[in-house]
């Protein structure tokens, strides 16, 4: 892609993979431009979400960005806080992030996952107010839906190796498959 193909995806939303009976629904921060232009969550060759996937059990292959549409079939799926794409997540202020955890409940509510799993906790303590928030399951729910904050896939996000994010993971498929 051209930079300014790139730049062209810019507030582009990229759908949900979404279906009834879901055991854990995972939530990115919002969509990048790589994303946004392909119309695939976690597009970016450096994220680590669909090695993690694997690694951690969730799937039992590698899954590429275009093959989001199998997820359901395991169970899974995928939604963003903010719909909107940007190059970077910084470019998200406050009461965006607010308002999408507000729209991020009306969604759970409506579709009633076993788990909410936000990848990023940062993310996660300005959309639902948990300044507190840490890595792993909260004590907050949407209706029946626990929620698990997992650490960012981002390439960006250097403090976690494919190896350690593998493990959160691993510890949110144990407990949804309890």
């Amino acid at each position: 892609m051209t930079p300014e193909e790139l730049e062209a995806a810019r507030d582009r939303v990229v759908g949900d993979v979404v279906a009834d009976g879901l055991q854990v629904l995972f939530c990115g921060i919002n969509p990048g431009l790589l994303s946004a232009a392909t119309g695939f969550h976690f597009a970016r060759p450096g994220n680590r979400f669909w090695p993690v996937l694997h690694l951690s059990g969730f799937t039992p292959r590698l899954l590429t960005p275009s093959e989001q549409g199998e997820l359901p079939s395991y169970r899974l799926g995928i939604t963003n806080v903010v719909a909107r794409a940007t190059a970077r997540a910084d470019e998200l202020d406050a009461e965006e992030l607010r308002e999408g955890g507000r729209l991020l409940r009306e969604k759970v509510a409506a579709l009633e996952p076993r788990w909410l799993a936000v990848v990023g906790v940062t993310a996660y303590r300005t959309a639902f107010g948990e300044r507190g928030a840490r890595i792993g399951p909260q004590e907050t729910t949407v209706g029946d839906t626990r929620i698990w904050a997992l650490p960012n896939p981002s390439g960006l996000n250097a403090r976690w190796t494919a190896e350690s994010m593998a493990e959160e993971f691993a510890r949110l498929r144990a407990a949804a498959s309890a």
